[in-house]
Protein backbone atom coordinates (compact mmCIF):
# COMPACT_ATOMS: atom_id res chain seq x y z
CA UNK A 1 0.00 0.00 0.00
CA UNK A 2 1.22 3.59 -1.16
CA UNK A 3 0.71 6.01 1.29
CA UNK A 4 -1.41 7.98 -1.07
CA UNK A 5 -3.75 4.93 -1.09
CA UNK A 6 -3.74 5.25 3.63
CA UNK A 7 -6.26 8.18 2.79
CA UNK A 8 -9.02 5.59 2.64
CA UNK A 9 -8.30 4.43 6.25
CA UNK A 10 -9.06 7.50 7.61
CA UNK A 11 -12.96 7.94 8.08
CA UNK A 12 -13.04 12.12 9.42
CA UNK A 13 -11.52 13.00 6.09
CA UNK A 14 -14.91 12.81 4.41
CA UNK A 15 -16.23 15.81 6.54
CA UNK A 16 -13.56 17.86 5.12
CA UNK A 17 -11.36 18.37 8.09
CA UNK A 18 -7.62 18.67 8.08
CA UNK A 19 -6.33 17.56 11.15
CA UNK A 20 -3.08 18.53 12.24
CA UNK A 21 -2.60 17.84 15.80
CA UNK A 22 -0.80 14.37 15.95
CA UNK A 23 1.80 15.93 18.52
CA UNK A 24 -1.26 16.12 20.95
CA UNK A 25 -3.27 13.08 19.52
CA UNK A 26 -3.77 11.20 16.23
CA UNK A 27 -7.13 9.68 14.94
CA UNK A 28 -7.55 5.76 14.80
CA UNK A 29 -7.55 4.32 11.14
CA UNK A 30 -9.72 2.19 10.25
CA UNK A 31 -7.83 -1.11 10.59
CA UNK A 32 -7.39 0.06 14.46
CA UNK A 33 -11.15 0.64 15.16
CA UNK A 34 -11.98 -2.91 13.61
CA UNK A 35 -9.48 -4.19 16.06
CA UNK A 36 -11.14 -2.42 19.06
CA UNK A 37 -14.45 -3.47 17.63
CA UNK A 38 -13.56 -7.01 17.25
CA UNK A 39 -12.33 -7.26 21.05
CA UNK A 40 -15.42 -5.67 22.22
CA UNK A 41 -17.31 -8.14 20.12
CA UNK A 42 -15.15 -11.32 21.79
CA UNK A 43 -15.40 -10.22 24.70
CA UNK A 44 -19.18 -9.07 24.89
CA UNK A 45 -21.05 -11.88 22.46
CA UNK A 46 -18.26 -14.92 22.46
CA UNK A 47 -15.07 -16.16 24.15
CA UNK A 48 -15.25 -13.54 27.14
CA UNK A 49 -12.05 -14.59 29.10
CA UNK A 50 -10.38 -15.23 25.59
CA UNK A 51 -6.92 -15.28 27.88
CA UNK A 52 -4.23 -17.66 25.81
CA UNK A 53 -5.32 -15.22 22.70
CA UNK A 54 -4.59 -12.35 24.46
CA UNK A 55 -1.14 -13.85 25.19
CA UNK A 56 -0.74 -14.46 21.59
CA UNK A 57 -1.74 -10.67 20.63
CA UNK A 58 0.32 -9.03 23.82
CA UNK A 59 3.49 -11.60 22.41
CA UNK A 60 3.18 -10.47 18.70
CA UNK A 61 2.83 -6.95 19.99
CA UNK A 62 6.23 -6.81 21.72
CA UNK A 63 7.71 -8.29 18.56
CA UNK A 64 6.09 -5.37 16.29
CA UNK A 65 7.42 -2.30 18.66
CA UNK A 66 10.73 -4.26 18.99
CA UNK A 67 11.21 -4.48 15.32
CA UNK A 68 10.17 -0.97 14.75
CA UNK A 69 13.17 0.18 17.21
CA UNK A 70 15.57 -2.87 16.62
CA UNK A 71 15.37 -3.98 20.19
CA UNK A 72 17.76 -6.99 20.35
CA UNK A 73 14.38 -8.88 21.78
CA UNK A 74 11.07 -8.97 22.57
CA UNK A 75 11.55 -9.07 26.20
CA UNK A 76 13.40 -5.78 26.18
CA UNK A 77 9.59 -4.12 25.88
CA UNK A 78 7.09 -4.12 28.83
CA UNK A 79 3.89 -2.45 28.44
CA UNK A 80 2.95 0.77 30.89
CA UNK A 81 0.11 3.09 31.09
CA UNK A 82 1.89 6.14 29.63
CA UNK A 83 4.96 7.93 29.27
CA UNK A 84 4.98 9.32 32.56
CA UNK A 85 4.87 5.53 34.29
CA UNK A 86 7.77 4.50 32.09
CA UNK A 87 10.06 7.30 33.37
CA UNK A 88 9.17 6.83 37.12
CA UNK A 89 9.97 2.61 36.62
CA UNK A 90 13.76 4.20 35.76
CA UNK A 91 13.77 6.86 38.52
CA UNK A 92 12.21 5.36 41.09
CA UNK A 93 14.03 1.57 40.77
CA UNK A 94 17.97 2.84 40.72
CA UNK A 95 19.97 3.53 43.60
CA UNK A 96 20.82 7.26 43.98
CA UNK A 97 23.40 8.83 45.69
CA UNK A 98 24.26 12.48 47.77
CA UNK A 99 24.96 14.89 44.63
CA UNK A 100 23.97 12.39 41.83
CA UNK A 101 23.44 14.38 38.68
CA UNK A 102 20.79 14.55 36.11
CA UNK A 103 21.17 16.50 32.86
CA UNK A 104 17.71 17.90 31.32
CA UNK A 105 16.67 21.14 29.80
CA UNK A 106 14.40 23.87 29.93
CA UNK A 107 12.04 23.14 27.05
CA UNK A 108 10.77 19.69 28.23
CA UNK A 109 7.32 18.06 28.03
CA UNK A 110 6.81 17.91 32.00
CA UNK A 111 6.36 14.31 31.36
CA UNK A 112 9.89 14.23 31.25
CA UNK A 113 10.82 16.53 33.94
CA UNK A 114 8.91 15.46 37.17
CA UNK A 115 10.05 12.12 37.63
CA UNK A 116 13.22 13.05 37.80
CA UNK A 117 12.41 16.25 39.90
CA UNK A 118 10.60 14.22 42.23
CA UNK A 119 14.45 12.78 43.35
CA UNK A 120 15.70 15.56 45.11
CA UNK A 121 14.75 14.24 48.65
CA UNK A 122 17.04 11.30 47.64
CA UNK A 123 19.90 14.09 47.42
CA UNK A 124 19.94 14.34 43.43
CA UNK A 125 20.62 17.79 41.71
CA UNK A 126 19.20 18.29 38.17
CA UNK A 127 21.15 20.34 35.65
CA UNK A 128 18.61 22.48 33.16
CA UNK A 129 20.35 23.22 29.72
CA UNK A 130 19.21 26.38 28.46
CA UNK A 131 17.74 26.05 24.97
CA UNK A 132 18.52 28.46 21.69
CA UNK A 133 16.15 29.08 19.76
CA UNK A 134 14.05 25.85 20.46
CA UNK A 135 17.07 23.87 19.87
CA UNK A 136 19.16 21.64 22.58
CA UNK A 137 22.14 20.07 20.81
CA UNK A 138 24.59 17.58 21.80
CA UNK A 139 27.13 20.28 22.16
CA UNK A 140 24.55 21.86 24.69
CA UNK A 141 24.43 18.75 26.70
CA UNK A 142 28.14 17.80 26.98
CA UNK A 143 28.88 21.04 28.24
CA UNK A 144 26.91 20.33 31.37
CA UNK A 145 28.44 17.03 32.22
CA UNK A 146 30.29 16.88 35.58
CA UNK A 147 32.00 13.83 37.14
CA UNK A 148 28.43 13.53 39.23
CA UNK A 149 26.52 13.01 36.28
CA UNK A 150 24.92 9.81 36.14
CA UNK A 151 21.77 10.05 33.96
CA UNK A 152 20.96 12.22 30.90
CA UNK A 153 16.99 12.39 29.62
CA UNK A 154 16.12 13.95 26.44
CA UNK A 155 12.88 14.04 23.93
CA UNK A 156 13.83 12.72 20.77
CA UNK A 157 11.19 15.58 19.58
CA UNK A 158 11.09 18.57 21.67
CA UNK A 159 7.19 19.13 21.96
CA UNK A 160 7.12 23.06 21.17
CA UNK A 161 9.70 23.40 18.48
CA UNK A 162 9.60 19.85 16.83
CA UNK A 163 13.45 19.93 16.74
CA UNK A 164 15.21 16.10 16.76
CA UNK A 165 18.05 15.54 18.16
CA UNK A 166 21.10 13.83 17.01
CA UNK A 167 20.06 10.86 19.52
CA UNK A 168 23.30 8.74 18.18
CA UNK A 169 25.92 11.44 18.59
CA UNK A 170 24.61 11.36 22.12
CA UNK A 171 24.26 8.14 23.04
CA UNK A 172 27.71 7.40 22.11
CA UNK A 173 28.61 10.53 24.20
CA UNK A 174 27.11 9.04 26.87
CA UNK A 175 28.52 5.63 26.84
CA UNK A 176 31.71 6.91 26.54
CA UNK A 177 31.20 8.35 30.04
CA UNK A 178 29.40 5.46 31.69
CA UNK A 179 25.98 8.01 31.91
CA UNK A 180 22.59 6.36 31.55
CA UNK A 181 21.25 7.34 28.25
CA UNK A 182 17.18 7.88 28.66
CA UNK A 183 14.82 8.95 25.64
CA UNK A 184 11.23 9.82 25.87
CA UNK A 185 10.45 8.88 22.09
CA UNK A 186 6.42 10.05 22.21
CA UNK A 187 6.78 13.18 19.74
CA UNK A 188 9.18 11.49 17.40
CA UNK A 189 8.29 7.24 16.99
CA UNK A 190 5.69 6.37 14.37
CA UNK A 191 7.12 9.74 12.58
CA UNK A 192 10.50 9.11 12.64
CA UNK A 193 12.63 5.64 12.91
CA UNK A 194 14.69 4.71 15.80
CA UNK A 195 17.19 2.56 16.38
CA UNK A 196 18.11 1.91 20.21
CA UNK A 197 20.88 -0.39 19.70
CA UNK A 198 22.61 2.19 17.07
CA UNK A 199 21.92 5.27 18.84
CA UNK A 200 22.89 3.22 22.45
CA UNK A 201 19.93 3.81 24.46
CA UNK A 202 19.64 2.63 28.09
CA UNK A 203 16.01 3.28 28.56
CA UNK A 204 12.84 4.30 26.27
CA UNK A 205 9.56 5.66 27.31
CA UNK A 206 6.68 5.96 24.87
CA UNK A 207 2.84 6.26 24.91
CA UNK A 208 0.90 5.14 22.31
CA UNK A 209 -1.87 7.75 21.65
CA UNK A 210 0.33 10.27 19.43
CA UNK A 211 2.33 9.27 16.24
CA UNK A 212 1.53 5.74 16.78
CA UNK A 213 -1.84 5.54 16.29
CA UNK A 214 -3.17 3.45 19.32
CA UNK A 215 -5.17 4.47 22.39
CA UNK A 216 -4.70 6.44 25.49
CA UNK A 217 -3.79 4.56 28.34
CA UNK A 218 -1.07 1.91 26.76
CA UNK A 219 2.42 2.34 25.89
CA UNK A 220 5.59 0.81 26.36
CA UNK A 221 9.05 0.99 27.61
CA UNK A 222 12.39 -0.40 26.29
CA UNK A 223 15.33 -1.00 28.48
CA UNK A 224 19.15 -2.89 27.69
CA UNK A 225 19.53 -5.80 29.76
CA UNK A 226 22.16 -4.55 31.73
CA UNK A 227 20.15 -1.33 33.04
CA UNK A 228 17.30 -3.47 34.42
CA UNK A 229 19.78 -5.50 36.32
CA UNK A 230 20.15 -2.15 38.20
CA UNK A 231 17.16 -1.16 38.80
CA UNK A 232 15.07 -2.72 41.81
CA UNK A 233 11.25 -2.66 41.15
CA UNK A 234 9.75 -0.27 43.58
CA UNK A 235 6.23 -1.92 42.19
CA UNK A 236 5.52 -5.78 41.92
CA UNK A 237 2.66 -7.65 41.38
CA UNK A 238 1.07 -10.99 40.91
CA UNK A 239 2.47 -10.65 37.31
CA UNK A 240 5.82 -9.28 38.11
CA UNK A 241 7.16 -12.73 39.37
CA UNK A 242 8.74 -15.66 37.35
CA UNK A 243 6.23 -18.57 38.19
CA UNK A 244 3.30 -16.28 38.11
CA UNK A 245 0.69 -18.97 38.00
CA UNK A 246 1.62 -20.88 41.08
CA UNK A 247 -0.36 -18.62 42.89
CA UNK A 248 0.13 -20.08 46.80
CA UNK A 249 3.51 -20.26 46.75
CA UNK A 250 4.46 -16.75 47.05
CA UNK A 251 8.18 -16.96 45.79
CA UNK A 252 9.20 -13.03 45.23
CA UNK A 253 11.88 -14.14 42.16
CA UNK A 254 11.04 -11.43 39.70
CA UNK A 255 10.77 -12.00 35.75
CA UNK A 256 14.07 -11.95 33.55
CA UNK A 257 12.66 -10.00 31.12
CA UNK A 258 11.05 -6.44 30.58
CA UNK A 259 7.86 -8.54 32.06
CA UNK A 260 8.72 -7.80 35.75
CA UNK A 261 7.61 -3.94 35.35
CA UNK A 262 3.75 -5.00 34.00
CA UNK A 263 2.75 -5.74 38.04
CA UNK A 264 -1.63 -6.82 36.93
CA UNK A 265 -3.96 -6.56 34.59
CA UNK A 266 -2.63 -5.09 31.45
CA UNK A 267 -5.01 -2.69 28.95
CA UNK A 268 -5.72 -5.53 26.94
CA UNK A 269 -7.85 -3.72 24.39
CA UNK A 270 -4.85 -0.77 23.70
CA UNK A 271 -2.80 -3.87 22.96
CA UNK A 272 -5.16 -4.54 20.49
CA UNK A 273 -5.55 -1.15 19.13
CA UNK A 274 -1.70 -0.45 19.37
CA UNK A 275 -1.01 -4.44 17.30
CA UNK A 276 -3.22 -3.16 14.45
CA UNK A 277 -1.35 0.34 14.55
CA UNK A 278 1.86 -1.51 13.79
CA UNK A 279 0.55 -3.42 11.34
CA UNK A 280 -1.36 -0.73 9.62
CA UNK A 281 2.09 1.56 9.63
CA UNK A 282 4.57 -1.14 8.67
CA UNK A 283 2.82 -1.88 5.56
CA UNK A 284 3.43 1.10 4.46
CA UNK A 285 7.00 1.59 5.50
CA UNK A 286 8.67 3.26 8.10
CA UNK A 287 10.99 4.65 5.74
CA UNK A 288 8.55 5.80 3.58
CA UNK A 289 5.91 7.37 6.33
CA UNK A 290 9.36 9.36 7.50
CA UNK A 291 10.41 10.50 4.17
CA UNK A 292 6.70 11.93 3.38
CA UNK A 293 6.55 13.69 6.92
CA UNK A 294 9.73 15.46 6.52
CA UNK A 295 8.93 16.22 3.13
CA UNK A 296 5.68 17.76 4.35
CA UNK A 297 7.88 19.58 6.94
CA UNK A 298 10.12 21.46 4.49
CA UNK A 299 7.61 22.62 2.47
CA UNK A 300 5.48 23.73 5.67
CA UNK A 301 8.50 26.07 6.97
CA UNK A 302 8.94 27.19 3.20
CA UNK A 303 5.34 28.06 2.87
CA UNK A 304 5.22 29.82 6.24
CA UNK A 305 8.30 31.81 5.41
CA UNK A 306 7.01 33.16 2.23
CA UNK A 307 3.75 34.52 4.32
CA UNK A 308 5.95 36.30 6.74
CA UNK A 309 5.60 33.51 9.77
CA UNK A 310 8.79 32.91 11.38
CA UNK A 311 9.02 29.15 12.19
CA UNK A 312 10.96 28.09 15.25
CA UNK A 313 13.03 26.52 13.28
CA UNK A 314 14.87 27.94 10.82
CA UNK A 315 17.83 27.00 8.77
CA UNK A 316 18.01 23.44 9.91
CA UNK A 317 19.23 20.47 8.71
CA UNK A 318 16.46 17.90 7.57
CA UNK A 319 17.92 15.71 9.69
CA UNK A 320 16.69 17.92 12.69
CA UNK A 321 13.60 18.39 11.31
CA UNK A 322 10.13 16.06 12.45
CA UNK A 323 6.44 16.10 12.26
CA UNK A 324 5.86 19.26 14.35
CA UNK A 325 6.12 22.99 12.53
CA UNK A 326 5.29 25.36 14.92
CA UNK A 327 6.03 29.10 15.18
CA UNK A 328 5.46 32.17 18.15
CA UNK A 329 2.39 34.86 17.34
CA UNK A 330 1.02 37.07 19.88
CA UNK A 331 -2.25 36.06 18.22
CA UNK A 332 -1.48 32.34 18.66
CA UNK A 333 -5.04 32.26 20.21
CA UNK A 334 -6.39 34.41 17.29
CA UNK A 335 -5.05 32.11 14.93
CA UNK A 336 -6.21 28.87 16.65
CA UNK A 337 -9.67 30.09 16.33
CA UNK A 338 -9.37 31.01 12.69
CA UNK A 339 -8.20 27.42 11.50
CA UNK A 340 -10.49 26.13 13.84
CA UNK A 341 -13.40 28.20 11.72
CA UNK A 342 -12.14 26.35 8.41
CA UNK A 343 -12.29 22.98 10.23
CA UNK A 344 -8.67 22.58 10.56
CA UNK A 345 -7.36 21.46 13.55
CA UNK A 346 -4.09 22.98 15.28
CA UNK A 347 -2.62 23.34 18.86
CA UNK A 348 -1.74 26.60 21.08
CA UNK A 349 1.08 26.00 23.68
CA UNK A 350 2.63 28.11 25.47
CA UNK A 351 2.07 31.03 22.83
CA UNK A 352 3.19 28.84 19.94
CA UNK A 353 1.16 27.87 17.20
CA UNK A 354 1.52 24.10 16.68
CA UNK A 355 1.05 21.76 13.42
CA UNK A 356 1.68 18.35 13.34
CA UNK A 357 0.69 16.75 9.82
CA UNK A 358 0.78 13.16 9.98
CA UNK A 359 2.12 11.16 6.88
CA UNK A 360 -1.48 11.05 4.87
CA UNK A 361 -1.82 14.71 5.04
CA UNK A 362 -1.25 15.99 2.12
CA UNK A 363 0.46 19.53 0.66
CA UNK A 364 -2.95 20.64 -0.68
CA UNK A 365 -4.11 20.74 2.91
CA UNK A 366 -0.78 22.30 4.15
CA UNK A 367 -1.84 25.27 0.96
CA UNK A 368 -5.23 25.35 2.69
CA UNK A 369 -3.71 26.27 5.87
CA UNK A 370 -1.18 28.69 4.35
CA UNK A 371 -4.39 30.58 2.65
CA UNK A 372 -6.01 30.53 5.85
CA UNK A 373 -3.30 32.42 7.65
CA UNK A 374 -2.67 34.49 4.54
CA UNK A 375 -6.43 35.78 5.19
CA UNK A 376 -5.45 36.20 8.86
CA UNK A 377 -2.29 38.43 8.24
CA UNK A 378 -4.14 40.10 4.77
Amino acid sequence: MNIKDSRKYFPFLNSGMIYMNHAAISPLPSPVVEAINNYIKIRSETEVENFPDFLKLAAETKILLSQMINSSSADRIAFVENTSNGLNILTQGLTWKQDDRIILNDIEFPSNVYPFLNLKSYGVEIDFVKSKDGKVTVEDIEAAITPNTKLVSISFVQFLSGYRIDLERLGKLCKSKEIIFCVDSIQGLGALQLDVQKCKIDFLSNGGHKWLMGLEGLGFIYLTEELQEKINPKYVGWTSVADAWNLLDFNLTLRKSADCFQNGTLSSVGIAALNASQKFRSSLGYDKIEETILNNSEYFITSLGEIGFTPLLQNVKRENLSGIVSFKSKKANEIFNALQKENIIAAVREGVVRLSPHFYNTREEIDKVISVLTSIIS
